[in-house]
């Protein structure tokens, strides 16, 4: 599968190290835009909109620089291991590009 456009991902960045998730809107020479949470936050976003509580944690657009990617990996389930996109729509959510990128209104 290749990494394009509306995927969902896991980017590492450098300086400072942090790791993000969420849907790639455009990747280029010049960087990449992501629609997604902190990799930390991503557990906590779950389980808000699993419940339908008050929303506390939320996605952002980001814009990452080339200089700053170290990689970019697909969420992907393997084996056990389900991918969050995955668990998402396995509890019911649908498709978590809706709710990232607000179309779930």
């Amino acid at each position: 599968m290749l990494i394009e456009e509306g995927a969902l991902v896991v980017i590492h960045c450098s300086s400072p190290r942090e790791k993000l998730w969420g849907v790639l809107l455009r990747l280029d020479a010049v960087g990449a835009v992501l629609r997604g949470l902190d990799l930390n936050s991503v557990e906590d976003w779950l389980r808000q909109q699993r419940r339908g509580d008050e929303p506390l944690v939320g996605p952002s657009t980001v814009f990452i620089p080339t200089h700053r990617l170290e990689r970019i990996s697909l969420d992907e389930s393997s084996g056990a291991l389900r991918s969050y996109g995955d668990r998402f729509a396995e509890d019911g959510g649908g498709d978590v590009r809706d709710v990232l990128l607000g179309r779930d209104r």
